[in-house]
């Protein structure tokens, strides 16, 4: 059983920056796998970042070039640095397990935190 916690969301003005954090616990198998999703208010939930222990990270045309995932393997903690926030990437973000690459189906989710971007 694979649990997953976030930490970091908040509210930021417009360009401002947020970090996120994810903590999972229970991976017994040495590669791990996570993704980040979010969700608007009335919008279906978007992948926005996977990443592979293997070596693979992907990120939507969404947020290329503005959010960079980093990672602890020792502790298996995955983070989400956004940087030049809009208001458009308000939303409750999840992380989510495994995820290997765009277009996997998760079997476990955190319990989500909110960013919330000012213009």
């Amino acid at each position: 059983q694979v649990q997953l916690v976030e930490s970091g969301g908040g509210s930021v003005q417009a360009g401002g920056s947020l970090r996120l954090s994810c903590a999972a616990s229970g991976y017994t198998s040495r590669r791990w796998c996570m993704g980040w999703f979010r969700q608007a208010p009335g919008k279906e939930r978007e992948g926005i970042v996977t990443f592979d222990s293997y070596g693979t990270t992907s990120y939507a045309d969404s947020v290329k070039g503005r959010f960079t995932i980093s990672q602890d393997n020792a502790k298996r903690i995955l983070y989400l640095q956004m940087s030049s926030l809009k208001p458009e990437d308000t939303a409750m973000y999840y992380c989510a397990a495994p995820v290997c690459s765009m277009g996997w189906v998760p079997e476990y989710w955190g319990q989500g935190t909110q960013v919330t971007v000012s213009s």
